[in-house]
């Protein structure tokens, strides 16, 4: 299985866009940091047909440790997750486009 990486993606902007590899680089890494930002200060980030990131807060919790069996307090904490969109659902399926499916 391959990993794409952030030099794969400013490689395919390179090569797709026609800007230099380091404006390519510029680009991902303004995005990627912006994407970041909005997520910190606890807002969606809604991507079309993608999906969309987003953080959400737990609340304390009992655990236990598996080992000893010992209750232990999970402190609460934001956890980031993710949702993808029915386009999204359908590629990885290899179905088609529901949105183009209303199209017709």
């Amino acid at each position: 299985m391959n990993t794409l990486t952030r030099a794969s993606l400013a490689e395919a902007i390179y090569s797709q866009v026609g800007l230099s590899r380091n404006e390519s680089a510029a680009l991902l890494e303004s995005v990627l940091e912006r994407i970041s930002a909005a997520l910190e200060a606890g807002e969606a980030v809604k991507i079309s047909a993608f999906g969309t990131f987003m953080v959400r807060q737990k609340g304390q919790r009992v655990g236990r440790n598996p080992k000893t069996g010992v209750e232990v307090p999970i402190l609460p904490r934001k956890v980031l997750s993710f949702r993808p969109s029915q386009v999204l659902k359908a590629r990885i399926n290899g179905q088609a486009d529901p949105a183009s499916d209303n199209a017709a």
